[in-house]
């Protein structure tokens, strides 16, 4: 059997190369089990196959599969402590509807890997039809947002679109925009109307959603606290607000 050991063979270089954002033009990586068997339960192209010797016969009778040394596989991975297995899956972009009609997230410059990975779970969670990120969001196919997503990039669809693609779109098919932000003129998300479709805005951990969202959103919402906090997590904000929308 044919073990890799050296960091600088020509596939474990290129395979690393896709932990940059740059690379990750058609591929990307994903670690751990579940992740692997995720894919594989959506029969998503699998590229190639790290694994550790001792792993060797959960692969048992895939193709593209190369032994590893703890040392490579830890090159490879993201994490602290890496699971046995390392996977290249070929990049399936989401083509993006003409109109948006159904439940959808949309997540203007969200930056945090671990907040982008956690909303876009929920959404999966709580049963929305699809995820948006503006073009400043953090990248979906950082080894950080795959560990957070834990799979849901598999069961929803998830597109980048930038604000102006929004509004149009959202107007081509009659979506109001509810964007969260603590202002004069939002409510209480509890006085919501009943509606069966909407797309619900989260903005920047920081600085919260636009000024050009805020002025062109069809309606602004907050989640009221009654304790001392300043303002909530951004993911803990979107789950209060999807389960609660979803309920519709």
């Amino acid at each position: 059997m044919n073990i890799i050991t050296s960091k600088s063979n020509n596939g474990i270089k290129n395979a690393k190369k896709l932990h940059q954002k740059k690379y990750r033009t058609d591929s990307y990586l994903i670690e751990g089990w579940h992740l692997f068997e995720e894919a594989v339960n959506y029969q998503a192209s699998i590229r190639q196959i790290f694994v550790l010797e001792a792993f060797l016969d959960r692969v048992e009778g895939m193709d593209q599969v190369t032994v590893v040394t703890p040392e490579i596989l830890e090159l490879l991975a993201d994490s602290k402590t890496p699971q046995g297995i390392v996977a290249e899956i070929a990049l399936e972009p989401a083509t993006i509807p003409i109109e948006l009609q159904g439940r959808y997230l949309y997540l203007e410059d969200v930056q945090d890997p671990g907040n982008v990975g956690t909303m876009i779970r929920t959404a999966d969670a709580a049963g929305f039809d699809g995820v948006i990120l503006s073009k400043a969001s953090a990248d979906i196919y950082s080894l950080k947002v795959l560990r957070s997503m834990q799979g849901s990039h598999f069961h929803l669809p998830i597109w980048k679109m930038d604000r102006a693609e929004l509004f149009e779109s959202a107007s081509k098919s009659n979506t109001p925009v509810l964007a969260t932000t603590l202002s004069k003129s939002s409510i209480d998300y509890r006085q919501l109307p009943q509606m069966d479709q909407f797309i619900l805005v989260m903005g920047n951990e920081g600085n919260g959603i636009s000024q050009e969202m805020a002025a062109q959103a069809d309606q602004l919402i907050h989640i009221p606290m009654p304790g001392r906090a300043e303002s909530l997590n951004v993911a803990v904000a979107a789950g209060i607000l999807m389960f609660y929308l979803r309920k519709f």
